[in-house]
C-alpha cells in the first residue's frame, strides 16, 4: 500500500485526506479525497480499490471529508459524498468552481469476508450550485438493525436519515440538521445545527424505541460553561461515548453529559483550545478510544478562505482570520480528571484508527478551500502515519507556542489550555493598552470542576505572566477589547 501521496487530480475545494480509517477483521479501509478512491487493504497486502464506479462514471472526485464509517459483524458501511463524475468549470483568473450537477451523497457496504463492495443508497438534487446533504456520520442503531445518518451539510434533504441494511430503504428520522453523531447507551445522538455558520446549538437523540426525537437545546452557553464564558462559533467537530457521558466537541471546545436525562448529569461546557475566529478546532477528524481514556485531535488548519465571492470589508476579514494558523495540531489524551497533550503534528489530521498495538494516522498539509478557490487537483501531500500506542502512552508533553490575535478573540474568554505535563508555561501579551487578564482554572473531571481564578494587571508593552502554578486546564479573558494585541501561550 502507499503511505504517501502527493498532488494529483481531485477537482473539488483545496484538499481532503485520508478519511474514514478503519481497522476491521484483518483490513484497513480509508477513502483517499479528493481523487474518490476507497482503500481496503488485507494484512497479507492484498488491497482492493473503488472507484464510486457504482454511483455513476468517472472520472469521480470527493469520496469523504467527515469519516462517515461504521462497522457492523463482517461489514464496513463507509459514506460520503461523490462526483460522478467530477465537473470542473475551470479557471477564471485565480477564481475556480465546481458544477454540482453530479453530485451524490452516498452510503456503501463493504464485506470484508467475500472482498465485495456494495451501493446501498444514494441521493442527488442534480443542481448547478446546489446539493443534497452529505452524509457525514454513520450510527447504528442496534436495537433496530438500522443505520442512521447524519445529513447537515448540504442545501436540500437534511436532517438525520435511517437506512435499512438490507433493502437501503431511506427515510428521515429527523428533520434537524446534524453533523455528527455517537451512540449514547442505546440511543444514536448527534448535534442539533440548523445554521452551520453558528454550528452546535445541542444534542438529538433517536428513541430506537419509540422513534421520537429527544432534544436538548442550549440557549445560553455561558450558564452551563465552566469558565463562566460563553462561546459563539461551535463548528461540529465528533462524538463518542464514555464514563455514561456523551461527549461532543466542536470548535472551542465540548459538551459533556447526559442529554437524556440533566438532572442524572448535567451537560457541561469545557472550552479547550479556542482561539476566537480562527479555523482552530476538532475539526474534519475522528477520536479514539485509548487505554480506556479518550485520544481527540485538535486540528490548526482545517478549513481556508482565499477569493470570497463578494469583496466587502467583513467579507475580506474572514478571509485574513480563516488563513491564522494559531498553532501546531494535537493529540489530547483525556483521562478525567486529566486532559494531558501527548503529540504535536502539521496542519491536520484527517482521521485515524487503532491497529493491533499502533494508532493509524491519516495526516495532511493543506486545508480544505471555500469561496470560489476549487482546483482541478488536490493540493495537499497526504501521508499514513503508523505510532505505537505505548508512546501515545507514556510521551512527555511536547514544547509548544500558541499564538492568538486580539481581533480574533474580542471580548470573549479563549484558551482551554491543558497544562498537565509542562513545568514552566507563560503567558506572554503584546498589548497596546492597560487591560486586566482574568485566568480560570478548571479540570475536565466528571463533573468538571471550576478551581480558581486569578486576575493580573496587563501594562501596554510586552508582558510575561508566569503559568507553572496552574496544572490543570486554564482559560483567560481581557476586560477590555485590545484588537491588536499579540498573545502567546509557551508550554515547555
Amino acid at each position: 500500500m502507499d503511505w504517501v501521496y502527493r498532488q494529483r487530480i481531485g477537482p473539488e475545494w483545496g484538499s481532503g485526506g485520508v478519511f474514514g480509517l478503519t481497522y476491521h477483521k484483518g483490513v484497513l479501509y480509508y477513502t483517499l479525497s479528493m481523487e474518490a478512491e476507497a482503500h481496503f487493504t488485507r494484512d497479507d497486502g492484498y488491497e482492493r480499490v473503488y472507484r464510486f464506479e457504482l454511483v455513476g462514471p468517472g472520472p469521480a472526485s470527493g469520496g469523504d471529508t467527515y469519516n462517515a464509517v461504521e462497522t457492523v459483524d463482517e461489514y464496513i458501511y463507509f459514506g460520503g459524498w461523490v462526483h460522478a463524475p467530477a465537473v470542473f468549470k475551470g479557471k477564471r483568473g485565480f477564481i475556480g468552481e465546481i458544477d454540482f450537477r453530479n453530485k451524490y451523497s452516498h452510503l456503501h457496504e463493504y464485506c470484508v469476508y467475500e472482498d465485495r463492495v456494495r451501493l446501498l443508497w444514494s441521493d442527488s438534487i442534480h443542481h448547478e450550485y446546489e446539493w443534497a446533504g452529505e452524509v457525514s456520520s454513520i450510527v447504528y442503531d442496534r436495537v433496530n438493525d438500522e443505520l442512521l445518518l447524519a445529513r447537515a451539510d448540504g442545501t436540500r434533504n437534511l436532517g438525520v436519515y435511517r437506512v435499512s441494511r438490507s433493502s437501503g430503504r431511506a427515510e428521515q428520522a429527523s428533520p434537524t440538521p446534524g453533523l455528527k453523531g455517537a451512540l449514547f447507551q442505546e440511543y444514536p445522538c448527534f448535534d442539533i445545527q440548523p445554521n452551520w455558520r453558528r454550528g452546535v446549538d445541542g444534542v438529538q437523540c433517536i428513541d430506537p424505541y419509540s422513534r421520537r426525537v429527544l432534544e436538548y437545546r442550549v440557549d445560553n452557553w455561558a450558564s452551563i460553561s465552566v469558565d463562566g464564558y460563553g462561546v459563539e462559533t461551535r463548528t461540529s467537530g465528533y462524538a463518542l461515548s464514555a464514563y455514561t457521558r456523551y461527549w461532543h466537541f466542536f470548535r472551542g471546545g465540548l459538551i459533556v453529559g447526559n442529554p437524556l436525562e440533566p438532572d442524572i448529569h448535567p451537560p457541561v461546557f469545557v472550552r479547550l483550545l479556542d482561539y476566537g475566529k480562527t479555523p482552530y478546532g476538532p475539526l474534519r477528524t475522528n477520536p479514539l478510544e485509548l487505554a480506556g481514556g479518550l485520544l481527540v485531535v485538535f486540528n490548526s488548519y482545517t478549513h481556508g478562505y482565499l477569493h470570497p465571492p463578494v469583496k466587502t470589508p467583513e467579507e475580506l476579514e474572514k478571509v485574513s482570520i480563516s488563513s491564522w494558523v494559531s498553532g501546531p495540531t494535537i493529540l489530547l489524551h483525556i483521562t478525567p480528571p486529566t486532559a494531558r497533550i501527548v503529540m504535536a503534528l502539521g496542519a491536520r489530521v484527517t482521521s485515524m484508527t487503532k491497529k493491533k498495538n499502533g494508532i493509524v494516522l491519516g495526516t495532511n498539509t493543506e486545508p480544505n478551500l471555500g469561496g470560489l478557490d476549487a482546483t482541478p487537483i488536490d493540493t495537499g501531500t497526504r501521508m499514513l502515519v503508523e505510532i505505537p500506542e505505548h508512546v501515545l502512552l507514556t510521551a512527555q508533553s511536547p514544547p509548544i507556542v500558541f499564538k492568538v490575535h486580539g481581533s480574533a478573540i474580542g471580548d470573549n474568554a479563549f484558551g482551554g489550555i491543558p497544562l498537565t505535563g509542562y513545568r514552566d508555561p507563560e503567558l506572554r501579551i503584546k498589548a497596546s493598552l492597560g487591560n486586566k487578564l482574568e485566568i480560570v482554572e478548571y479540570d475536565i473531571g466528571l463533573p468538571p470542576s471550576r478551581l480558581s481564578e486569578v486576575v493580573y494587571e496587563v501594562k501596554p508593552g510586552v508582558n510575561k505572566i508566569p503559568l507553572r502554578d496552574f496544572k490543570n486546564i486554564v482559560s483567560f479573558r481581557l476586560e477590555k477589547q485590545d484588537p491588536s494585541a499579540l498573545i502567546h501561550i509557551v508550554l515547555e
